[in-house]
């Protein structure tokens, strides 16, 4: 008859089994050496028989906890590619929904990027990761390159129209009029350098953001629901 359990506990006793079984190998002992006018082991102490017999049982333990692990990583796979959890981007498999979330936070470890508002108040620090993060951080980057550039040239604009300013102001002659600064004015309008920003970066980042953040969340509890609910049959 087939055992049933939940996720949960299959994923509890995968884990505990796993680490038994490594401790297992590494205190496995199947070898050994004796003097012919001596009944034990140089190393185990143990008489041939009982070194025999423990060695038998010890390989018979691992391969029986390995047999069970893999029924067991079996039967949650299997769960793992028919259950459906939803979230608020759709519905997913918990294979997929797991391979997502891999993805998604692949790049956890990369430093986070900062993001500079159009106001300039201050920088926001994020992490992001995957395809996700990419984007993002290629948009972010392109913004501020391209911010900087701007502000720059027209830092040095500013600072030819002032030149300008004062040439006119410190002729001898009188200015009579405001022509000759409005030309000024004008120059500065028509050289004046400004950002292209189609799509609107900042905001389109931090959509991105806030998507992966949402998902992210929403996966780790759908998932949880699914292995606490959610029962496996182990032959």
């Amino acid at each position: 008859m087939a055992e049933k359990m939940l996720v949960t506990q299959a994923l509890d006793e995968r884990d505990l089994l796993k680490k038994k079984i490594n401790q297992n190998i590494e205190e496995f002992q199947c070898v050994d050496y004796a003097r012919n006018n001596e009944e034990r082991g140089i190393n185990s102490k143990k008489s041939r028989e009982e070194f025999a017999a423990e060695a038998r049982a010890a390989y018979q333990q691992i391969l029986d906890r390995i047999a069970r692990y893999q029924k067991i990583e079996a039967a949650v796979i299997a769960s793992n590619a028919s259950t459906i959890i939803k979230t608020s981007y759709g519905e997913y498999t918990v294979a997929a929904a797991i391979a997502l979330r891999n993805r998604m936070r692949e790049k956890k470890s990369r430093q986070a990027f900062a993001i500079e508002s159009f106001k300039n108040l201050g920088a926001g620090l994020y992490k992001e990761s995957g395809f996700e993060e990419s984007l993002a951080e290629k948009m972010i980057t392109q913004y501020q390159t391209a911010n900087n550039g701007a502000n720059d040239k027209n830092k040095r604009l500013e600072e030819q129209a002032e030149t300008m300013r004062l040439s006119i102001l410190g002729k001898d002659t009188k200015v009579k009029d405001d022509k000759p600064l409005a030309i000024v004015d004008a120059y500065i309008n028509e050289n004046r350098t400004e950002l292209m920003d189609p799509l609107g970066v900042i905001k389109r980042a931090e959509e991105l953001r806030m998507k992966t953040a949402t998902l992210l969340k929403e996966i780790d509890t759908q998932i949880k629901i699914s292995n606490a609910t959610t029962l496996i049959e182990i032959d």
